[in-house]
């Protein structure tokens, strides 16, 4: 099966967008020196996940209606389609994550997991806050968090 992925303006910066057999793989915000999935080409889903992701970006979207395919373990799966279920402008902790899962003592685990995300924004990450509220990790930095959360915010 053949990776393709682009590489798209946003307002938050550069985003690589992968797909591989008609799914997306990978929504990541870019750094300096990151390394692309496959062939450097756009596809029409490539396209139609980065001009949902702009409306997104723009308050003009609350969900994405894109066929997703995350590569990782069974457990981060199950993590990462925990936090599908999370409703835009809402947020929950990782001890939340790993009750809905049914491992309430899996919170580190939760916490990786939602690290290792591969389709950031889509698969809202960003959605996961400290159990005291707080807060905490998230890869594009807790700016762009706080950012994020506050325009589901004010749309929600």
């Amino acid at each position: 099966m053949n990776t393709y992925h682009e590489v798209y303006e946003t307002v938050i910066g550069a985003v690589m967008i992968a797909e591989s057999g008609g799914a997306i793989t990978d929504v990541l915000l870019l750094e300096p020196h990151s390394v692309c999935k496959g062939e450097h080409k756009a596809t029409p889903l490539t396209d139609r996940a980065a001009m949902q992701l702009a409306q997104y970006l723009a308050g003009k979207r609350r969900t994405f209606d894109l066929p997703l395919d995350p590569q990782g373990t069974e457990f981060q799966k199950r993590v990462w389609n925990a936090l599908l279920a999370i409703p835009y402008g809402q947020t929950c902790s990782y001890k939340d994550i790993a009750i809905a899962i049914g491992n309430p003592k899996a919170v580190r685990a939760v916490g990786m997991a939602n690290h290792h995300n591969p389709i950031s924004f889509i698969i809202p990450c960003h959605r996961v806050i400290g159990a005291d509220g707080s807060l905490v990790g998230y890869g594009g930095g807790l700016e762009l968090k706080s950012r994020l959360l506050g325009l589901e915010r004010a749309q929600a």
